[in-house]
């Protein structure tokens, strides 16, 4: 085979396998953004946990900042309650009873949906070596 074809089919195959990788994380990161809201609207408004609890049901853009908030690291929930405080404040004025919902299997399965969501995986520590030099007490 020429050695010019043989690098270009080489090329090919890079690149098809970098779109095909490009293409999954891309269906990844979409249907992460659609489940998300889905799974948090079942648990708020479906399954009526907001009512459980004492809280308003949530239209659709609450239920996506809500979905954010409950995904996002530490400054993505400062950044979204900044979000929140500059563009409606009055909203924090608003008289809420909270309570502790029922024991019931409904709101335990909006309780783990939820909780679903909120779950990210940790980063693991890599094992480091020891530095050189050091040796264990042992």
């Amino acid at each position: 085979m020429n050695p010019a074809l043989r690098v270009a089919l080489r090329i090919v195959g890079f690149g098809a396998l970098a779109a095909g990788g490009l293409a999954v994380a891309l269906l990844a990161l979409i249907g992460a953004l659609l489940v998300g809201p889905l799974v948090f609207w079942i648990a708020w408004n479906v399954l009526d946990f907001a009512s459980a609890v004492g809280l308003p049901e949530l239209g659709f853009w609450g239920i996506v900042l809500a979905t954010v908030f409950l995904v996002a690291g530490w400054f993505g929930k400062v950044l979204i309650t900044g979000i929140v405080f500059l563009a409606d404040p009055s909203w924090f004025h608003g008289a809420a009873e909270v309570r502790w919902p029922e024991p019931t299997f409904r709101n335990f399965v909006a309780v783990a949906l939820l909780a679903l969501l909120a779950a990210r995986p940790h980063s693991h520590a890599k094992a480091t070596r020891a530095p050189r030099g050091w040796r264990s007490p042992h």
